[in-house]
């Protein structure tokens, strides 16, 4: 069973706080890329077949610099929101056009699993473009030294015209 599987039998109806973890294989996140389990801390709303998620994901992940090619950790803090309603209390066309709702998913009465939208929720945090540091010089485009421990020995290009 994953970390991130909360279990609705067990919980009172009411507001609620549960403290999930779980490794990042679980989550089908690389490990060599997510070296901490990742943790969620959530406030469960649950009225009666209604289930209502609001927290944040807490994470380590492993990046290369796009500028210098390093790599670096980077902590992330996700906000996490999800709805839940018991299946089979709408109708089916209902339900259907719910789930697309990235918000929204069904459960069965007893569990739920959060696993893909923990996941997802992560993924969309991860940069796209890294960068170690802001100010990160980068490697010389010519030899290749990294620019970040001084300056390189290339001799500098004449400007056009000069």
């Amino acid at each position: 069973m994953s970390g991130f599987t909360i279990d609705l039998a067990g919980l009172p109806s009411g507001a609620s706080r549960v403290r999930l973890e779980a490794d990042p294989s679980d989550l089908e996140l690389e490990a060599s890329g997510w070296p901490n389990p990742v943790r969620g801390d959530f406030l469960v709303e649950k009225g009666g077949d209604r289930i209502s998620i609001r927290g944040r994901l807490e994470a380590l992940v492993t990046l290369a610099c796009v500028r210098c090619l390093k790599e670096y950790e980077l902590p992330l803090l996700v906000p996490f929101e999800l709805f839940a309603e018991r299946a089979g209390t709408s109708s089916r066309f209902e339900e259907e056009v719910l789930e697309r709702d990235d918000y929204m998913k069904f459960h069965d009465g007893r569990q739920l699993d959060v696993r893909e939208e923990v996941r997802d929720s992560l993924l969309l945090e991860v940069p796209m473009a890294p960068h170690c540091r802001e100010q990160c010089l980068g490697l010389c485009p010519r030899c290749g030294a990294d620019l970040n421990e001084g300056p390189c020995r290339c001799v500098p290009l004449e400007a056009p015209g000069a």
